[in-house]
């Protein structure tokens, strides 16, 4: 099977990307399955990983071609298997940094969603059109990133959303220069990847889970995941860097 998404480590980043550029990186049946196993086999020397699209374009959305001849059963299998792969990003246990560029369509938006943020290049301009494509997605991620009112106007008109105006959203947390893209992805990283990594997973799972509570669970959940630190250990490096003049 040809290889639709390529996974490289070094230093502790891992840089997973969807490389099916000749197709601007449409996701097929076999990328959904290969997108998720890049997630699920990730090794635990990974601190942080940047996910990227081979190409001019993130990705295009769904691979409509390949749905010509399939019954509903099947399609509904290609939905399921996106949406494990999705899920697969989002449980990741290191922080995600989605990189975009270009085109950002219905798939490619549920694969940044899923995402823990975003980095943009000017000039992407990200849709979802599923409704206008005779069925339904997107529906949840993007909702709870803009707001309810937001997706619906978003997704009943299928009107392009440019990076400036999804990063004041929230779609995406900055704009870049185009050239720039890969630059600030590798500092993004390099910075995430400084940081203990127990210190950074459990500040990814108390804000995970904490937006799913009231704030009083929330600061349960927060304390909870500061006596790990403390039962780490690591804790006190970090008074000894700053007590040392070192301001991170």
């Amino acid at each position: 099977m040809t290889e639709r998404v390529c996974v490289t480590t070094t230093g502790g980043i891992a840089r997973v990307e969807l490389a099916r550029p000749e197709a601007r990186n449409a996701l097929d049946l076999p990328m959904c399955h290969q997108l998720r196993e890049a997630f699920e086999s990730l090794g635990d020397d990974v601190r942080v990983v940047l996910l990227s699209g081979r190409g001019p374009v993130f990705c295009a959305g769904a691979d409509l071609k390949e749905r010509t001849g399939k019954d509903a059963a099947w399609v509904r299998r290609r939905r399921v298997a996106s949406f494990a792969a999705y899920a697969a990003i989002e449980a990741c246990p290191v922080p995600v940094v989605a990189l975009v560029q270009g085109a950002v369509v219905g798939s490619g938006g549920e694969i940044t969603l899923a995402a823990d943020f975003a980095l943009a290049a000017s000039g992407t301009v990200f849709r979802f059109p599923e409704p206008h494509w005779g069925t339904v997605g997107a529906t949840q991620r993007l909702q709870r990133a803009i707001g309810k009112r937001r997706a619906k106007e978003l997704l009943f008109t299928n009107r392009a959303l440019p990076a400036e105006e999804a990063a004041e959203l929230g779609v995406v947390t900055r704009v870049v220069p185009a050239g720039s893209l890969t630059e600030a992805g590798d500092e993004t990283a390099a910075s995430i990847a400084k940081a203990p990594p127990l210190a950074i997973s459990l500040t990814k799972r108390a804000v995970d889970l904490g937006a799913e509570t009231d704030l009083d669970r929330g600061i349960r959940i927060e304390l909870a995941a500061i006596e790990q630190c403390l039962a780490d250990g690591g804790w006190r490096d970090g008074v000894a860097r700053f007590s040392n003049g070192d301001p991170r």
